[in-house]
């Protein structure tokens, strides 16, 4: 049977949420012939969280061991990972159960590389804000994302930690950038540069807002405009090297694009 993979990277200090994580993957739908594995990864030189996932019998739960970053934790996940997809869920956000049933078709295409559903923020009061997406939905032809970034000062219109991506074509590209944030950011851009990939109308998952989110600490912010200026590194050079699929684009100094970092990175300024 085709299998599809979660991959949620942990860190004890931050693992809040871990529970309604749990209950919510517990709770998902796969489509007819498909099977489950949740491959997660625990950061930090004194795991503690193995046993959060012991009773779910999907789940393959290993610890660094050592404190190795974001990057650094999520391919280590990526190295263990077994399925055709790879489904990449934080470990503070909530997938909805028909999130991997809608997900998963539109692979069935071959040209299709990656997707993403959208999302709806989840307040910490409870309550859901729901968002408009800055790309038309459907098929996204090979550039287009990374059209729209250089256009909004380096602000990218998907939300990467809601992306399924192909296992194959994740460890094409060398899976994350080992930078010290936006190392989703920069993967996807170059990502998004050699393959097409699909925008689902459907919202698919919950991205929560909360004080203690990784993005928001001092050490994460005052990088933000650096990824952002790598990843649009890695565009200028796919493109200048000729590997780029996206056809004919003007040159851009990748310096000059990024701006000011929208004040939550990772929703786009519109």
């Amino acid at each position: 049977m085709p299998l599809v993979s979660i991959l949620t990277t942990e860190y004890a200090p931050s693992a809040r949420y871990v529970e309604e994580t749990v209950r919510a993957v517990e709770q998902l739908k796969l489509p007819d012939g498909w099977e489950l594995e949740w491959v997660v990864q625990e950061d930090g030189a004194a795991p503690s969280l193995g046993d959060r996932y012991g009773a779910v019998p999907f789940a393959r739960y290993e610890a660094n061991g050592a404190q190795l970053g974001i990057a650094g934790t999520r391919n280590l996940g990526l190295s263990r990972v077994s399925g055709d997809l790879v489904q990449v869920l934080d470990h503070d956000d909530v997938p909805l159960p028909h999130s991997l049933a809608t997900m998963i078709p539109p692979f069935d295409d071959p040209s299709v590389h990656w997707a993403v559903g959208q999302a709806d923020d989840l307040l910490p009061g409870g309550a859901r804000e729901p968002w408009d997406s800055a790309l038309p939905y459907g098929m996204v032809a090979p550039g287009v994302a990374n059209d729209w970034a250089i256009g909004h000062a380096g602000n990218w219109p998907v939300h990467c930690a809601g992306l399924m991506v192909r296992t194959a074509t994740l460890r094409a590209v060398g899976g994350w950038a080992g930078i010290p944030c936006d190392d989703d950011v920069a993967m996807f851009a170059g990502l998004s540069e050699v393959t097409a990939g699909w925008n689902e109308p459907a919202v698919t998952w919950l991205y929560r807002q909360h004080a203690t989110q990784v993005h928001r600490s001092g050490r994460w912010t005052s990088r933000a405009a650096e990824g952002r200026r790598i990843a649009l590194e890695r565009v200028a050079a796919l493109r200048a090297s000729g590997l780029s699929r996206a056809g004919s684009r003007p040159a851009f100094d990748p310096a000059a694009v990024v701006g000011p970092v929208h004040p939550d990175k990772d929703r786009y300024a519109v």
